[in-house]
């Protein structure tokens, strides 16, 4: 799906996304971003970059200071300390218009009709409300909800809502949108929905932050991330990257269950039942295959299986930030 088919007119480069991440100018650069809240300090030297026409998530338990980063990024709160610029600009609010922001905690007012709360959050991005109306009228269209347009939103259920208040962060086509925890409350049928706009947008050279504690989100969608626990930052780069931090992991089915040929396994390897079950040696599989080959252990099974981004997040981040991810994200669904 286009951008240009569901916004209505294209915005960006088609393919953008696909030049390497190091050949593109940066959207967003933070170098140090501190900010304490009552003495205490919410988020404690982040350094964050963030090419055009990437998907880029920022991952981390509720309480890790992801919201007040996005927020000093989009120039809401200024940090303490540190530099921040979007499209080498240090004042965000300076180019306001290029930007569409999502929070987390949802508000649109109640008593509105739906295509008057697209129009008018068009409105605060400089886009005149004549026009807002016209694009709203579109995107209603697009999505199915046309004949919410002039229903209020307090009679629209919360997913109707929550779509109404995505098309106005949408409507003025941005060329940086910032999503704070966009898929929680969202069923899954509507994940999907938006996984697939996040995907648009990149493809149509649009830079797309979005916060989560779902792992799985960020796994599918993005090109780098920023783990952040406590306010600080222990990894921040590509997702491929993370994952290549843990070795592969290999598990090998044997039909005999003893022989010299046990020898050649690597020392880290842990034995269940016909299973044996160790990291991918840095020599590779081949050398090792010759030798169960050669020792007539009786291959029946062999997978090499790389370490997710959940397994990643756990080495860099901690088992106790991982739980509490885990926490979160049923939390969420409850």
């Amino acid at each position: 799906m286009a951008v240009s088919n569901f916004l209505g007119a294209a915005h960006g480069t088609s393919g953008f996304a696909a030049i390497p991440a190091d050949a593109r100018p940066l959207a967003i650069e933070a170098r140090g971003l501190v900010k304490s809240f009552d003495g205490t300090r919410a988020v404690d030297g982040v350094d964050i970059t963030v090419p055009e026409g990437a998907i880029y998530g920022i991952l981390g338990p509720n309480g890790a200071g992801k919201t007040t980063t996005l927020r000093m990024l989009l120039g809401i709160i200024d940090p303490d300390a540190g530099v921040r610029r979007v499209f080498g600009h240090d004042r965000p609010h300076d180019i306001g218009r290029l930007i569409g922001y999502l929070p987390e905690e949802r508000g649109l007012y109640p008593a509105m009709k739906a295509i008057e709360a697209i129009a008018f959050m068009g409105a605060l991005r400089g886009l005149p409300l004549k026009e807002g109306r016209r694009r709203a009228a579109e995107l209603l269209e697009r999505h199915g909800l046309a004949h919410a347009a002039q229903r209020q939103i307090r009679q629209l259920s919360k997913g109707m809502a929550q779509t109404v208040q995505l098309l106005g962060t949408l409507v003025h086509r941005p060329r940086l949108v910032v999503l704070d925890e966009p898929f929680s409350g969202l069923d899954a049928i509507n994940q999907g929905k938006l996984e697939q706009l996040i995907r648009a947008l990149a493809e149509d050279g649009v830079t797309v932050i979005f916060s989560t504690h779902v792992i799985h989100h960020a796994e599918r969608l993005c090109e780098g991330v920023a783990i952040i626990a406590g306010g600080k930052v222990p990894y921040a780069g590509s997702v491929e990257a993370a994952r290549d931090r843990i070795p592969a992991q290999v598990r090998l089915e044997t039909r005999a269950r003893e022989g010299a040929w046990m020898a050649a396994l690597p020392p880290e390897t842990r034995r269940s039942g016909d299973f044996f079950h160790f990291p991918l040696p840095a020599s590779g599989i081949e050398p090792l295959l010759r030798c169960l080959i050669e020792g007539e252990a009786g291959i029946r099974s062999l997978s090499i299986e790389r370490a997710g981004l959940h397994d990643a997040f756990v080495a860099i981040a901690g088992e106790a930030a991982a739980r509490q991810m885990q926490a979160d994200s049923e939390g969420s669904r409850a």
